[in-house]
């Protein structure tokens, strides 16, 4: 399966599992089951606790680690599950952090349970201004450098090729976050990340039915540590869960290119309308990091950002649309919209979201697969 493109692997998911089913099923069977008998298994692998191994989960790991080109995966019960897996593995008491300071609101609040709990120092930089960050690892013993790319809701474009070489030169560990961009347009292993994690909540299941992670290893050594810790803190995903994802993944490409593809026409719709002030998207050129953003990734997240004149314009947009929802996430077939500061990121400061380019009149849009003259007529009536 090495030679296979990530497209093929995604629509031979059952070819994956640690064994072949007895009856040829085309999708391997949901082991729903808490405990094994051991008494009655004669493998190479044993299966004794759901918590430890699980088949079905095993088949999902075995994919996550093919397609990002890792040695090893932990599939999570929560996209932040992954997140806090990495830090359970890779900090200790005393240690410092140096991470991407636009970051998802729910990594920002999981740092200061870990800044405040275990004395964890974070260190926060512009990780596209490289004498920022060399400063600080030069200057600190930094045992983990974290950020996604692109940033949410920032929509910055990272470096991730120079970023891990400046991580490694200063012996930190590097993970990035692919949840937007997914392993369908950046593998961050093959730009020399240790760490690529990524919440399976949203482009990678693609229905929004379940919350899920992942975390996969570059290395056999950093695969056997996020297993051992993954089962020590009950971070594994249920088998349940584990097929409600699989049902999404094969379609994972032609969905992120019809994202992709509607995110641009709503983008540029938005930027000739007057009560707009700004529209931060990483496939229009008006982006500061376009060039990047089309060398490092094959498709754009259907993600960007709206600043409109005003906070109360933007509430105003937000609750006249019909077909667009006010909620968190993204990657659903539905369109979804928020104001960061009210609701995913809303652990932040006003000086914080102000310092990555968030006004309090920002709208985040997440594109859904509607019909797109129905997405622009509905933007057009929301703001009569």
């Amino acid at each position: 399966m090495k030679d296979l493109h990530v497209e093929t692997s995604l629509s031979h998911i059952a070819k994956f599992a640690p064994f072949e089913d007895v009856a040829g099923a085309s999708h391997f069977p949901i082991y729903n089951t808490g405990t094994f008998d051991l008494k009655k298994q004669d493998g190479d692998k044993i299966y004794d606790y759901t918590r430890s191994d699980n088949p079905t989960r095993e088949m999902l790991e075995n994919l996550f680690t093919q397609v990002e080109g890792g040695a090893g995966c932990v599939c999570t019960h929560t996209g932040i599950a992954s997140v806090a897996l990495l830090f359970e593995t890779v900090l200790k008491a005393n240690f410092q952090i140096l991470v991407e300071a636009d970051c998802y609101g729910g990594t920002f609040r999981l740092l200061k349970v870990f800044k405040e709990k275990y004395n964890v120092t974070v260190h926060f930089a512009d990780f596209t201004k490289f004498d920022e960050m060399e400063e600080i690892l030069k200057n600190n013993p930094i045992d983990l450098v974290l950020c996604e790319s692109p940033t949410n809701p920032g929509l910055k474009i990272i470096d991730l090729e120079e970023v891990a070489k400046l991580s490694h030169k200063y012996h930190s560990l590097f993970a990035v976050d692919n949840s937007l961009a997914t392993f369908i347009s950046q593998k961050p292993l093959d730009l020399g990340a240790d760490f690529s994690l990524f919440s399976t909540t949203k482009y990678i299941s693609g229905h929004g039915a379940v919350v899920a992670g992942a975390i996969v290893a570059k290395t056999q050594d950093l695969a056997e540590q996020i297993h051992y810790y993954a089962n020590a803190g009950g971070r594994s995903q249920n088998p349940m869960d584990v097929y409600l994802i699989t049902l999404g993944i094969p379609t994972l490409k032609v969905r992120m290119r019809e994202h992709q593809n509607l995110s641009i026409k709503i983008a540029q719709f938005l930027e000739e309308q007057d009560y707009i002030t700004k529209v931060t998207h990483p496939a229009l050129e008006s982006h500061p990091q376009y060039d990047l953003a089309q060398k490092q990734m094959e498709y754009i997240p259907g993600v960007f950002c709206a600043d409109f004149e005003s906070l109360e314009l933007a509430e105003k947009f937000i609750e006249n649309t019909k077909i667009f929802g006010e909620k968190c996430s993204f990657g659903s077939p539905d369109s979804r919209i928020e104001i960061p500061a009210k609701i995913s990121h809303a652990s932040f400061s006003k000086e914080e979201l102000e310092a990555i380019g968030i006004a309090e009149g920002t709208v985040r849009f997440s594109i859904g697969l509607e019909n797109i003259d129905d997405l622009i007529e509905d933007i057009k009536q929301a703001v009569k």
